[in-house]
């Protein structure tokens, strides 16, 4: 296995083209120069003049004409930085660029103040005076009762980059710092990395390759924990502070206020999976331990798959043809869509050094989409591929329908549209074939990747979470032993004694991103909950559904989760949804297992 190349080494064709946002460099330092001034004519016009519904409805469509050229320069520069955080000329512009739009944003942090002062009939008169802006004044209204003055709103503003610190020194911690020994197999010598590691080792169907990966990987991360520690408790004590001077209750209702969902709806996410979802996933477990003939079951094992010599390989350009025919049942403009993200290289492929682990889709406003990924030439990577393209059709038609201001869609259903393309990839599969064994392959694909993914991993990351979030709440702190301890606890809380937690499992609370994004590792399954029922009812109600979920897609944020939920005909009041989707899972394994024996 070849060791990772430097970006400037990768095939351009594997990268993803930023000059679709700006040809050059110069032409969006030309962006940054417009913003400036229209920052100067948003704060010389209406600074101190918000009192009357038509100076906040030119106000605020002036803020969004420069929210957009913003939106631009910001993902400009930190794209470029997210795939190779090695250039030190991207790095240091996106931290100047950055140090520019929080610098504008404090700024014009009094448009919100200057609101929340008005009587709410004022506010009022302005929603009925427009379209654009409804959505960000109704939220006004709701932010109200946790508004502070003017002055101190504004030095948090000027403070968001330092607040959003803890967040910098994790990546450049993970991905620039941490340089991985190559490690040792009966002789052959295999190399290390963060994506290495998460994107083939895991996978690798020979368990000493597998486990000395795992192990290796673990003993160059632990040498971080610290630090790692201190950024996230950092992270974590500031959500409280800032939660307590706004005069939530909790962290958690602070965190939660932004999706616009309840405390129930957050713990049913993971007290439910947690109890009801675990039998089933042992029962996998104990599936891929027999079939594998393991000695036992560990940590280390639980993502190789069921049956990996069928495991097909796909090339990016077989990819294509996967997703278009997979997809097409969402239509013409959909299919479109796909081949322009090809065509036009939206999405990066390449696998180097110094890029983000994992994967992502950034929708800039008034463009295309660009979407992170590492291809491995795995089916697996099909169904990652089809998973991004969900976010960016759902950006694609909220950005086309709403106002820059009304697509901010809250985290708890952002992953709604993306798991729900995984789900209908899937079902395409299974209707193309008879054989068994294809027929294992893609049931074990769901549950390996995308239900494993959203319903397990994030899920314990979310449970852990919960636990810290806790500690914090009651005004303690927490450090590497006690962040080791909390998630080791949950991993054996779930898998029993089914799966043997060894050493250096305990550490995966250092290897997600997601933490430094408040409460958002449980919305994948959130969001993968939404989806099963929305795929099964394209499944069995064709058109009918499609048109339905177009229209949640093209809806942006003008909804609450339950809202847009509801327009796709699913009932998130309830814990229904959760309970069919779980019963659904436990089905997909149960034939897994007669397929398996019926097999052999």
């Amino acid at each position: 296995m070849a060791e990772l190349k430097r970006r400037g080494d990768v095939p351009v064709e594997l990268t993803w083209d930023l000059s679709l946002i700006y040809k050059t460099e110069e032409d969006m330092y030309k962006d940054v120069d417009a913003v400036k001034a229209l920052a100067d004519r948003i704060e010389g016009t209406y600074k101190g003049h918000l009192d009357t519904p038509e100076n906040i409805n030119a106000c605020l469509d002036l803020y969004q004409e420069m929210y957009e050229k913003m939106t631009l320069c910001w993902n400009y520069c930190d794209l470029a930085v997210s795939v190779d955080y090695y250039d030190e000329h991207n790095v240091d512009r996106n931290n100047r660029v950055g140090a520019v739009m929080t610098a504008i944003g404090s700024r014009l942090s009094f448009i919100s103040s200057e609101l929340m002062e008005q009587e709410e009939s004022v506010i009022e008169a302005a929603i009925e005076g427009t379209t654009r802006n409804k959505g960000y004044l109704k939220d006004i209204l709701r932010e109200k009762p946790y508004h502070l003055n003017a002055e101190t709103e504004k030095a948090l503003s000027a403070l968001s980059r330092t607040l959003n610190a803890p967040s910098d020194i994790y990546n450049m911690a993970k991905l620039a710092d941490m340089q991985f020994p190559s490690f040792t197999v009966d002789g052959e010598e295999y190399p290390l990395g963060y994506s290495l590691f998460e994107d083939d080792y895991e996978y690798n169907p020979d368990a000493k390759v597998r486990r000395a990966a795992f192990n290796a990987f673990s003993d160059k991360i632990r040498q971080y924990a610290n630090v790692t520690a201190a950024a996230y408790n950092t992270q974590v004590t500031s959500e409280k502070t800032l939660a307590t001077l706004r005069g939530y209750d909790s962290v958690f209702d602070y965190l939660l206020f932004g999706q616009k969902v309840t405390r129930e709806m957050y713990d049913r996410q993971i007290d439910l999976i947690t109890t009801k979802l675990a039998p089933h996933m042992r029962r996998y477990a104990a599936l891929l331990k027999r079939l594998h003939k393991l000695d036992k079951m560990t940590f280390a094992d639980l993502k190789i798959a069921v049956d990996p010599e069928y495991d097909p390989r796909v090339t990016i350009e077989e990819s294509k043809e996967y997703i278009k025919k997979g997809l097409a049942i969402l239509g013409d403009d959909y299919v479109s869509m796909i081949e322009e993200a090809y065509r036009d290289r939206w999405v990066d492929f390449a696998k180097n050094q110094g890029k983000s682990t994992g994967g992502f889709c950034a929708s800039p406003y008034g463009k295309g989409s660009f979407i992170l990924m590492s291809w491995n030439d795995r089916m697996a990577d099909v169904f990652t591929l089809a998973h991004e393209l969900g976010h960016a059709g759902h950006f694609r038609n909220a950005n086309r329908e709403q106002s820059i201001l009304d697509t901010d869609v809250s985290t708890y259903f952002v992953e709604a549209p993306s798991t729900c393309n995984e789900l209908i990839m899937a079902h395409y599969l299974l209707k193309t074939s008879d054989d068994k064994r294809f027929r294992r392959w893609v049931l074990s694909s769901m549950i390996g990747h995308t239900y494993y993914h959203n319903f397990v991993t994030h899920l314990m990351e979310a449970a852990y979470q919960r636990e810290v979030y806790k500690i914090i709440d009651e005004g303690g702190s927490v450090t590497a032993d006690t962040l080791s301890r909390i998630f080791k606890e949950t991993l054996q809380k779930f898998w029993g004694e089914d799966v043997e937690i060894v050493p250096g499992a305990e550490l995966t609370w250092m290897r997600q991103p997601h933490y430094y994004m408040g409460l958002y590792s449980y919305t994948y399954s959130a969001g993968l909950t939404v989806a099963t029922q929305v795929a099964k009812r394209i499944d069995e109600e064709g058109m009918t559904a499609v048109e339905d979920w177009k229209k949640v897609l093209k809806a942006g944020s003008t909804g609450t989760p339950i809202e847009l939920a509801k327009m796709a005909g699913v009932d998130i009041t309830t814990d229904k949804p959760l309970l069919d989707t779980i019963a659904y899972l436990g089905e997909i394994i149960d034939e897994i297992i007669r397929l398996s024996d019926e097999l052999e």
